[in-house]
């Protein structure tokens, strides 16, 4: 049985097929069209999995959407009506884009498949709870879901067993701790649904002097619930403001313009609000655990992608084990759903878990060697493997900075290891060289270490936990942190990766490798891309990238690449 999931329209298209209750590819829009969160129709994910799985949309069984527009509708028409007439602009905006496509949804879904069939719908974060449990190791799991808004709900939690997922209880928009977070990445001069990565970097430099401030934006309670306090909010009226003056004011200053200079202040108010986001976090996830008493914990949503707060979840609260999926985001909703309808609806038994983020597009030697040849005078060698190891792993002691391109495209906004940029981590130089000549991003960004499994307790403070999607932030071991300075953030952590042989043998033979001549089987690594663009998809986009950016070394499959 094949079931085709989609997720557009609000947030990062993406399409994912199911086949037999196994994953068997899944990919963003946004890395075919270059455009970066592209959440128009994803016909060329769409066209990518089908061909991935060798069958046509005609042996596609069932096809199911991840939210469902009608209910989503009456929540922003009641909300505007709720807020009139300070709604009226976002009002006769959003209007004509529902009754034109929004609300006709089943029906383009049927006329850009070439379909007559049913068109399934799941609930928001239904979708979200099931691209977490449904595909976790856990048996048994608490779940919760968390994220700007959904339908009506911006958090839900649950419990899931077997192939059953009951949510419980859930926090109704306005109220969302999302969209609490987009508004201090507003407030900061940082783009909304993009560039909340940078408030949680940039917190690391400063001090928690606003956190009190902070709290006077959010309420919580002792049943893990929390409230925003709307008088700060514009969310609930406008599409286009998320804070009012009196947020403004409540901090004394007005909002940062973008691109304009970071102070100690804007870093201080980064601090102080991803401290109460932390602090809202483990309030509900306590709260969850009152409820539905357990050692394994779900997370799903935008909210699960901060990674800081998910190692304060495991440190702070009673769950043992936490499993996020690579794709928490709205893109992860089209594997939600078809996961949702094939256990928990259709009834199959689960025995699919979701290990390697590795879902995307392959490419062999010949798409490679002619992405190469349509550039003059570019210097290749063809390496077998271990060579290649050894060689590249030299280059990076050497300070070279390597784009790296192997085997299926990563799911998620993170690159682990097939479409990545790998440097020398022990370089206390490294982070300014590679945003200098590279990524072209802010200076305060971090960069994410990339280590061995069975060493990763060696120099980070795990605790026995692994990393392999990159989404916690746990404390690099102090007595390491001078040797791998160029993954260890200004506070001390980093942004872990384990990897295993099992998972990415190719990525694995590398690190080794490196390993094996510094003693450190640590490697810095970034996303193969430059600031405003998606992750690199196929061989074309990775010597574009190559050519016009300060990479020293491109390695494609086994061929490492140089420049003329």
């Amino acid at each position: 049985m094949y079931i085709l999931g989609l997720s557009f329209f609000y947030h990062d298209a993406a399409a994912a097929l199911l086949r037999d209750g196994t994953l068997v590819a899944a990919a963003e829009e946004e890395r075919f069209t270059r455009r970066k969160h592209d959440n128009g129709w994803p016909a060329h994910a769409i066209a990518y999995c089908l061909q991935q799985a060798g069958i046509t949309m005609a042996e596609v069984d069932h096809i199911v959407f991840y939210e469902k527009p009608l209910v989503k509708f009456d929540r922003i028409l009641s909300s505007y009506i709720a807020t009139w007439p300070r709604s009226y602009g976002a009002f006769a905006r959003a209007l004509p884009l529902w009754l034109k496509e929004r609300l006709w949804l089943k029906e383009q879904i049927q006329e850009q498949l070439g379909v007559k069939r049913e068109i399934l719908f799941t609930e928001h974060h239904m979708a979200h709870a099931a691209s977490a449990f449904l595909v976790s190791p856990f048996e048994e799991a608490t779940i919760i879901t968390a994220d700007g808004v959904g339908e009506w709900a911006t958090t839900a939690l649950g419990r899931g067993h077997g192939t059953q997922i009951e949510l419980t209880r859930e926090i109704r928009f306005p109220h969302s701790l999302g969209l609490f977070y987009s508004a201090l990445t507003a407030y900061l001069g940082f783009e909304v649904n993009d560039a909340e990565w940078k408030v949680m970097g940039l917190a690391a430099y400063g001090r928690p002097a606003y956190v009190d401030k902070c709290r006077e934006l959010i309420e919580t309670r002792p049943d893990g619930s929390f409230a925003l306090h709307m008088r700060y909010f514009a969310h609930h009226y406008s599409a286009r403001q998320l804070f009012t003056r009196r947020f403004e004011e409540l901090f004394g200053r007005p909002a940062r313009k973008p691109e304009s200079e970071i102070e100690p202040f804007h870093a201080d108010v980064a601090r102080s609000g991803q401290q109460v986001f932390e602090e809202t976090m483990i309030n509900l996830v306590r709260g969850a655990h009152a409820l539905h008493p357990g050692e394994n914990l779900c997370l799903a949503g935008g909210c699960a992608l901060n990674t800081v707060a998910n190692w304060r979840l495991l440190e702070q609260t009673p769950f043992k084990r936490l499993f996020i999926p690579p794709g928490a985001g709205d893109a992860g909703g089209a594997i939600g759903a078809a996961c949702y309808l094939y256990h928990t609806v259709l009834g199959h038994p689960r025995a699919f878990v979701w290990r390697d983020a590795g879902l995307g597009p392959s490419f062999d030697e010949s798409e490679m060697v002619a992405a190469l040849s349509a550039h003059d005078r570019l210097p290749v060698e063809t390496l077998d493997w271990q060579e290649l190891y050894r060689r590249v792993a030299a280059l990076l002691c050497d300070n070279k900075v390597v784009g790296w391109f192997q085997g299926r495209m990563e799911f998620g906004p993170r690159a682990l290891g097939n479409r990545s940029i790998l440097a020398n981590p022990m370089n206390p130089r490294m982070k300014e060289i590679i945003n200098s000549k590279i990524k072209f991003r802010e200076s305060f960004r971090p960069f994410a270490p990339a280590v061995l499994a069975e060493r990763a307790g060696e120099f980070f403070e795990l605790r026995g936990h692994d990393s392999p999607f990159m989404l916690l932030t746990p404390l690099v071991r102090p007595e390491k942190r001078a040797l791998i300075p160029a993954v260890t953030h200004a506070d001390g952590t980093a942004r872990v990766q384990t990897v295993s042989r099992e998972i990415n043998p190719c990525f694995y033979g590398l690190i080794a490798a490196f390993g094996e001549q510094t003693r450190v089987p640590v490697l810095l690594n970034t996303s193969f891309n430059v600031r405003g663009e998606p992750i690199v998809c196929a061989p074309r986009h990775a010597v574009d990238c190559f050519l016009k950016t300060g990479l020293d070394y491109l390695v494609l499959g086994n061929m490492l690449v140089g420049k003329p």
